[in-house]
């Protein structure tokens, strides 16, 4: 079955709907300039919320090594996820609880997956400008075909409304969400958050 990802959670009520919504993991964001990015220090009551057999994903942007390593002992992450422009170097110093996000402009990302260690691998839209979060879609076929050697996270305008389809396309080990299941950024909404755990989990 297809796990479900939460991206972007900023509050401890928001973890705790996704909980109980039967998410696989909840992912916190610390990447400057998202209206998502949290704190360390407002991050620790929404990383003690979340419970042992939910995944916690630390979302980092082009951070330090020690930042990631300091984030991941004070909010217990369970694993790193490197969203940015970050050398293969620096993600192998993190692993096996890391992977790398790649941002798909086309088949090239099926070469660019190969520079990066590891067994997992999370595939989100390209656009200019923007590290994730936009809500912009890519060819899902890439990802299906990426699959066939990796572990691939399926991001990128995924809705209660496709989720189901982008499953059938991409056949990906997991899907990730962000706004498309929000009211705001940052503020999920219960009913969408509910219905695209059902929607993936049926696809």
């Amino acid at each position: 079955m297809t796990h479900v990802k939460i991206c972007g959670v900023t509050s401890v009520e928001d973890v705790e709907l996704c909980v109980d919504a039967g998410v696989d993991a909840i992912g916190l964001n610390f990447a400057p300039g998202s209206p998502r990015c949290l704190t360390l220090e407002a991050a620790v009551p929404l990383a003690q919320a979340i419970p042992a057999h939910v995944l916690s994903v630390g979302v980092f942007v082009n951070a330090s090594l020690e930042q990631l390593l300091e984030y991941k002992r004070v909010l217990a992450l369970r694993c790193l996820q490197l969203h940015g422009d970050e050398p293969p170097e620096l993600l192998s110093q993190v692993l096996p609880h890391a992977y790398k996000a790649l941002r798909v402009r086309g088949a090239d990302v099926l070469t660019e997956a190969a520079r990066y260690p590891g067994e997992h691998v999370l595939l989100d839209a390209y656009v200019p400008g923007a590290h994730g979060g936009t809500g912009a879609r890519f060819d899902w076929k890439l990802a299906r075909d990426l699959g066939q050697v990796r572990k691939v996270t399926l991001a990128g305008g995924l809705t209660p409304d496709n989720v189901a389809e982008a499953i059938a396309a991409a056949q990906p080990f997991a899907v990730d969400v962000a706004s498309g299941v929000e009211l705001g950024p940052g503020q999920k909404d219960p009913e969408r958050v509910r219905a695209f755990v059902r929607a993936a989990k049926r696809g």
